[in-house]
């Protein structure tokens, strides 16, 4: 039954794909109405995360953003259906690379890169980066529950020969790899809460204390990667720009916590740069220390 919903689903997808994205920016308008006018979908945790992240901002600031923030939300959804039938064409024209030459020069180092980047703009769009690099290309990521959305997603994000690998085997695959000597580049999405009975690393972050997930850092240090962040920024509607912001040329070589403080510091200055373009509809601090511990 499963398999059926997935080909139900993941053909759906592929025929509203068919359709012009400004068509689909359409539909996005109507998924707004219905997800900020009627069902209101989590305006409550909207406004709250916004508000201690930016106490300095007047209401109407505020205001403002968490409307720009559900335009952008919903976009990201028509345009992750509208990624399951981008061609390699349209991606390198939609999605551009500026600083391509930092990961190339870690890779004629014979470095490994570990890539940090956080839920800004279209990260769904970062999986046409191997039509661009001769590293192998490998996302770590978090398997939902459903597992015919999950299915769907794998397929979608794999089109164009990323390795995606699923958090809880992350470290024996990437040791795969450099055990048979190809180079990678391996994506991180750092920004999402620890799993539980991982010990997390807190740190100040929009102007909250926040649990990270030390997996990254500690995978990088294992393996002497090279690290650096990704940062996506929104050109104009469906078109994107990433730059290779390095944070380290070895993390094995730093002390135990400045990778992730290093990241966290690019991730909160992008933020501030483009502060409708986060989710912030994600239940990011539900979790303290003091209920940790």
């Amino acid at each position: 039954m499963q398999t059926v919903l997935y080909y139900i689903v993941y053909g759906f997808f592929r025929l509203l794909a068919l359709l012009p994205l400004q068509v689909l920016y359409l539909l996005s308008w109507v998924i707004r109405l219905l997800l900020y006018r009627i069902i209101r979908y989590r305006r409550r945790v909207v406004a709250e995360n916004l508000r201690k992240a930016f106490p300095e901002r007047e209401k109407k600031e505020l205001l403002k953003i968490e409307k720009q923030y559900y335009v952008h939300m919903c976009d990201l959804i028509v345009e992750t259906i509208y990624q399951s039938g981008l061609s390699a064409s349209e991606v390198r024209k939609r999605v551009v690379y500026t600083n391509p030459e930092v990961v190339e020069r870690y890779y004629r180092q014979g470095m490994h890169v570990a890539g940090m980047l956080g839920h800004c703009n279209n990260w769904e769009w970062m999986f046409g980066f191997p039509l661009l690099t001769s590293l192998q290309c490998v996302v770590i990521y978090r398997p939902v529950r459903n597992r015919v959305f999950d299915r769907v997603m794998l397929k979608i994000r794999s089109r164009f020969g990323a390795d995606l690998v699923p958090m809880k085997v992350a470290p024996r695959r990437i040791y795969h790899y450099h055990s048979e000597g190809v180079p990678t580049i391996t994506a991180f999405i750092a920004d999402q809460s620890p799993p539980p009975g991982s010990t997390p690393q807190w740190l100040t972050f929009l102007n909250r204390e926040t649990a990270f997930y030390s997996g990254p850092e500690m995978i990088a240090r294992k393996m002497n990667m090279a690290a650096v962040y990704l940062k996506m920024t929104k050109v104009r509607r469906g078109y994107y720009e990433f730059e290779f912001v390095p944070l380290s040329d070895n993390a094995g070589e730093i002390a135990e916590g400045d990778l992730i403080k290093a990241y966290v510091a690019e991730l909160e200055k992008h933020i501030n740069e483009e502060p409708a373009h986060w989710l912030w509809s994600h239940r990011r601090w539900k979790r303290t220390r003091e209920a940790q511990a």
